[in-house]
């Protein structure tokens, strides 16, 4: 972008974009500033991944972030919000394609949860990111919205994404 000034472009801010496409499907869109290999990097390295995915303003510590990132391979989160007791998300991966596809499942909570899929296209050094949610019913997704667990509000989170990435080589 040129500003009128004769110094340096401003850079825009990415904008984050979340759409529910059905009854069991919501979509999470957003461009970060960086090359896709950079991006998949940054999910998939616990090292990094611990620097962004956590909202700063929610209040919530990753306590450790544990990743085998391969097909089969487990992951495990587990966060502490205050004095709570610490909450753990884990799943397995069904789909690694070094970057360009991430699939895991959600299996916490003891019932079948939603299956996540990203995928990371990279264009013109920009990597478009698309985080697609698939829950098992309809009602499953509408619980998650109704209780703000869903991955919807992902605008902090894809922000502390690119500050990251711009500072990887």
């Amino acid at each position: 972008m040129e500003n009128r000034t004769g110094s340096e472009p401003t850079a825009m801010k990415n904008r984050t974009t979340s759409e529910r496409k059905s009854a069991r499907e919501l979509v999470i869109t957003r461009t970060i500033n960086g090359p896709a290999r950079l991006v998949f990097e940054a999910w998939t390295r616990p090292e990094l991944f611990k620097q962004w995915w956590v909202p700063k303003s929610a209040g919530l510590t990753l306590l450790s972030c544990d990743m085998d990132v391969r097909p089969g391979g487990t992951y495990k989160l587990v966060f502490k919000h205050g004095a709570s007791e610490p909450m753990a998300f884990y799943g397995r991966y069904t789909d690694v394609t070094p970057h360009s596809r991430l699939v895991w499942t959600n299996e916490e909570g003891g019932e079948a949860g939603p299956v996540t899929t990203v995928t990371f296209k990279e264009d013109g050094g920009r990597t478009l990111v698309v985080l697609q949610e698939l829950y098992p019913s309809k009602e499953a997704l509408d619980a998650a919205i109704a209780s703000g667990s869903t991955s919807g509000d992902m605008n902090e989170t894809f922000d502390q994404l690119d500050a990251l990435v711009v500072t990887l080589k």
